[in-house]
Formats: structure tokens, C-alpha cells, sequence
């Protein structure tokens, strides 16, 4: 189907839970049909039954569902042991990353470059084993797939508003294919399935996994058939991919089972994951909708740390100023979607305070960090003083390459302005530690880390190195407060 990848792809694992010392997981093999079923997965000296997801563009994918606990120590496949880090009751570390591409050329890259921050992500879990990869967005760059199609290749300046659902058909078997290529393509890289092999992931959505600015681009776009086709078939693909996953399987992933919003949330031990979908029901008015606030409102405090991913990040600049200066420019206006993708834009500002006071409502018995990516920066913000405040670390990206220094000099002159969505609560942009600027023009990942009950962030960096550890809220015996 593509000169990009041949073969198979897997096993990549998925995190599905972590119960009574065992850990529940999936593995997602993609494999040519004509091949047949896949190579025999043991756990827990069991043989596992593959269970067919799909077949599409001349591959099937098959999904074995098991469970392990940490005297197994991972699974066998095809006749290879992957060690899997399976206790997370007490010391542990996990891997975020995000922004996984860039946007035009991204599959002509050369490997050596590509891949060079997670080439040394896998070192790092050579020496010291993960127990969750967290991906914080833009996991593909799915621009590209537009291309090729008459309903699609002025996408998104042009799209026709008469096309036969013949078409749109056609369509959408086009773009499947083209999202198919584009996962395969990224996902066979040996420096990703080095660490998706034995480290179970978690991902949340953003727009270049659909496509540039989704949710931010003109209703008439979005809600068009051609938009509509292009979004359904991101999102079945994004299941698929980035969940190991069917529509079937949303009632038990998602917060919402009808599958509006495909935000999830995860219970380990003394530690909670939230990942809220900001882009599923989005619109230029919104982030997000009626589904999505319901299933964040319903999640319950438990205590611990929490992990909060925010696809793009929840404490930031003064947007609201750069936009009413640039829509007095025309040739800056076209600017305007990229700035609306924020939370920090005008058109969001209530929304925002309201996240803000969500994430406020959490704390009262958590300590609370917020992990983002989008921006190809690296960063990291407070809200609030004192044992109480929120940390919010960003961490992008892993293989997009950084933008120029000055443009990172001129976000952190704007960041010095302050911001106060909630005045009592101020937001305040900081340098990492041993950074003296605010924001750091590198690749990078970030690794977070629990040792005897404390968490410590620390960024890796692609020039300058890893930071010093960042001490993060304690827990919950630390929040008198």
C-alpha cells in the first residue's frame, strides 16, 4: 500500500488499568491479511486470543487482551520477551511526550534526525524502566492526507458544499487510507516501538491528529460533509491507533459512553490521569461542550497526586492582547486560528475560568499538576502561591523540530506581563530549573518521577541536557491547606 512501511507493525501496548497488584493491558499488532492471524502473545504463561479490530488498505489489526502482575514481568511474543514495569504502587516513572512530526514533509525525514529524542527516551528506560508513556498530542501530523483528493486538496480554504454522499464516500476511503499510512509510518519506527513494545501508552488528541487548527477553522468548514467526513475518519483511526480500539470499546475507555467527548481518566494507586478531549466538540466559540464538562464535573477526588493532561496548556500568556493587535493588521488576520486554539484566547475567557476552577476543585484533595504539549517549546507555570499552588509543565515536542529562539525570547517578554483569569489565584510563566529564560527552544520530553511518595519533574532537553528536578506537590498528607 506504501512505500513508507511494509511488513507488520507491534506489539505497541496500551494501558488499560491496574487492579489488586495486576496490571491490564493491550497489544496492537497490524499485520498484511494475507498474512493471517498474528504470532502467538503469552502472559502469565497463558497463550492469548487475538481479537481482529479491522481490516482496511490491505492490513488487519488485532488486538490480545491480558493482564500481568509483577512477578510475570511482561510477555512473551513471538518467541520475545518484553519486560513490562508492572508495579506502580510505589517508586515509579513515566514518560510524556507529544508533538510527534511536523507538518509537510514530516515522513521524508531521516530517521537518525526524526527519531534522535526517542532514540534517547529508550536509552533512559534501558537504564531506568517506565511504567506509563503519556502522549500529550499531535501523536501524527495528518495535514498531509488531504492531498490527493479533489474534494479535499484546498483543504481547508475550499470545500465544496455539493458533494454526492457517492463522493463523500470516496472520500472517506481515501482519507482512511491516508490516516493508515500516516500511523503506520510513524508508529514502525524501531526508536518508537522500542518504548511502545514495554511501555504501556495513554494518549489524548489535538488538532494535527485530525488536521491543522481543527475545531478553531470556520463553522462553515468543520460542519461541511467534506470537514464531517475528514473528522470521522480521524477519529475512528485515532481509536484505533492511539487506543487500540473500536466505537464498542468506548463505553469501558471513555468518560462519556456515548462517545461525544473522548476524554478518559485512569485510578493507579495514590495517582489519578485525566485527559479531558478538547477537541471533539469544539467549535471557534468553545472548547468544550455539554459532553465533556459533564464527565470532567463527574470525577471524583481521590486523593494522591492527579495528572491533568491538557492538550494545549491551561495556564499561559496574555493571548487576549496579541489577537486585538493582529486583527488590526490584515495580513496577520490569517493568524487568528492558531491564537483562538487557546485557552488564553478572548474568545475562551469564561471557558477558561471555569477549567480553572475545575482544576481548583481537585485540589481541595490533591495535589495537582497539569502536563501540555503543542507549543514545540519547553516551559512551566504556577498558579497560586505556596504548598497550594498548581503546577502546569510543558513538554514539546519529541520529533517536531523547535521554532527560532527569538520567537521563544518574544513569548517569554509577553509571559512577563502576567496574567489573572482568577484574580486571587495569579498564573506566572517560569524558566525550567537551570534555564534562565522562560521558554527553552529545544526538543524535548519530559520525565516524571515518584520516590517515597514525592513527584519531581524533569525535562530533557536536546542540546542543553536534562534540568535539575523540579519538586512537585507532595500529597495528600502534605495539603493542610
Amino acid at each position: 500500500m506504501t512505500a513508507e512501511f511494509e511488513g507488520s507493525m507491534g506489539p505497541v501496548l496500551y494501558f488499560r488499568g491496574f487492579s489488586q497488584g495486576r496490571m491490564s493491558l493491550a497489544a496492537l499488532v497490524i499485520r498484511p491479511i494475507s498474512e493471517g492471524a498474528p504470532a502467538i502473545l503469552k502472559a502469565a504463561g497463558v497463550k492469548v486470543k487475538p481479537v481482529l479490530l479491522c481490516e482496511l488498505a490491505g492490513f488487519a489489526a488485532w488486538r490480545f487482551d491480558f493482564s500481568i502482575d509483577s512477578k510475570d514481568g511482561g510477555y512473551d511474543y513471538d518467541g520475545r520477551f518484553h519486560a513490562v514495569e508492572v508495579d506502580v504502587t510505589g517508586d515509579m516513572r513515566i514518560a510524556f511526550v507529544s508533538c510527534n512530526g511536523e507538518e509537510e514533509g514530516d515522513l521524508g525525514r531521516a530517521s537518525s534526525e526524526r527519531n534522535a529524542m526517542w532514540r534517547r527516551l529508550g536509552d533512559l528506560h534501558e537504564k531506568s524502566a517506565f511504567s506509563l508513556m503519556l502522549q500529550g498530542g499531535d501523536q501524527i501530523y495528518a495535514d498531509e492526507v488531504t492531498k490527493g483528493h479533489e474534494l479535499t486538496d484546498d483543504w481547508p480554504d475550499h470545500a465544496p458544499r455539493d458533494a454526492t454522499p457517492a463522493e463523500l464516500e470516496d472520500l472517506r476511503q481515501f482519507l482512511r487510507e491516508g490516516f493508515v499510512r500516516r500511523y503506520l509510518s510513524v508508529m514502525s519506527a524501531p526508536e518508537f516501538l522500542r518504548l511502545a513494545s514495554s511501555v504501556p501508552g495513554l494518549s489524548v488528541w489535538d488538532d494535527h491528529d485530525i488536521c491543522d487548527g481543527w475545531g478553531s477553522l470556520k463553522e462553515n468548514r468543520m460542519n461541511s460533509g467534506v470537514g464531517q467526513t475528514l473528522f470521522r475518519a480521524a477519529r475512528e483511526m485515532y481509536l484505533l491507533f492511539q487506543h487500540a480500539a473500536t466505537e464498542a470499546d468506548i463505553p469501558e475507555l471513555f468518560m462519556d459512553a456515548e462517545g461525544r467527548s473522548l476524554g478518559w481518566c485512569r485510578h493507579l494507586p495514590d495517582l489519578t490521569i485525566i485527559a479531558p478531549d478538547l477537541r471533539s466538540e469544539r467549535t471557534r466559540h468553545r472548547i468544550m461542550g455539554p459532553a465533556g464538562w459533564r464527565a470532567l464535573q463527574q470525577v471524583s477526588r481521590q486523593g494522591g497526586q492527579v495528572l491533568m493532561m491538557s492538550s494545549v496548556p491551561l495556564l499561559g500568556p496574555r493571548l487576549s492582547l496579541v489577537e486585538a493587535v493582529m486583527m488590526t493588521i490584515p495580513r496577520m488576520q490569517h493568524y487568528e486560528d492558531d491564537l483562538r486554539d487557546q485557552w488564553q484566547s478572548r474568545a475562551h475567557r469564561k471557558e477558561w475560568r471555569d477549567m480553572l476552577h475545575e482544576v481548583l476543585r481537585l485540589r481541595r484533595n490533591s495535589a495537582v499538576t497539569v502536563i501540555s504539549g503543542e507549543i514545540h517549546l519547553a516551559t512551566r507555570a504556577e498558579m497560586g502561591v505556596g504548598e497550594n499552588r498548581i503546577h502546569q509543565l510543558v513538554a514539546s515536542g519529541i520529533s517536531h523540530r523547535a521554532p527560532s529562539k527569538g520567537y521563544a525570547r518574544g513569548l517569554g517578554w509577553l509571559a512577563g506581563l502576567g496574567e489573572a483569569p482568577l484574580p486571587e489565584h495569579p498564573i506566572r510563566i517560569l524558566p525550567l530549573p537551570g534555564q534562565r529564560q522562560r521558554y527553552i527552544a529545544e526538543r524535548n520530553f519530559l520525565v516524571l518521577e515518584r520516590q517515597n511518595t514525592h513527584w519531581q519533574a524533569i525535562w530533557h532537553l536536546e542540546e542543553s541536557g536534562a534540568t535539575p528536578p523540579l519538586p512537585l506537590a507532595m500529597g495528600h498528607d502534605a495539603l493542610s491547606g
